[in-house]
């Protein structure tokens, strides 16, 4: 008669053997390590833009492009919408902030973009902003942060 793969010995314990179990597991994460995708969470987050045809109503671009060493865009929160304001112009819609930073964006693509939130400010609006330095190309996206105590 065949012995089962555990037995107890005379003290009472109990032996299981665990090659078979190690084997199982290093199968599990063989198995999970080769379907799992390693893409950036950002490029799934949904955004809200404006169509590329509403970029055409926007005012001209002044700002001086060439000498900029950075770009400082704050998201305000004015009358419960997010309002924006680009190196201390203030824009009305995200379809001229696409434009102001594309326009920076084939001066110089590589200008490091500095966002500075409002506390009140919705994540959603934020996001969108980044989701939009993203899409022009512009890498260099940091987040400003307050000094206070």
């Amino acid at each position: 008669m065949r012995r089962p793969p555990y037995h107890r010995d005379d003290r009472g314990r109990l032996d299981v053997k665990m090659t078979p179990m190690i084997d199982v597991i290093f199968l599990l994460q063989i198995f999970f390590v080769s379907t799992a995708s390693f893409r950036a969470a950002e490029e799934v987050l949904p955004a809200n833009l404006s169509l590329p045809g509403s970029v055409s109503q926007t005012e001209p671009i002044d700002l001086e492009l060439e000498d900029l060493d950075e770009i400082v865009v704050k998201i305000l929160w004015r009358d419960g919408r997010a309002g924006w304001q680009i190196n201390g112009r203030d824009l009305s819609d995200l379809g001229q902030v696409r434009a102001v930073l594309e326009a920076a964006a084939k001066v110089k693509i590589d200008l490091p973009v500095i966002l500075d939130v409002e506390a009140e400010v919705p994540i959603e609006d934020v996001i969108d902003v980044y989701d939009v330095c993203r899409q022009i190309g512009l890498e260099r996206i940091q987040f400003a942060a307050s000094v206070d105590p």
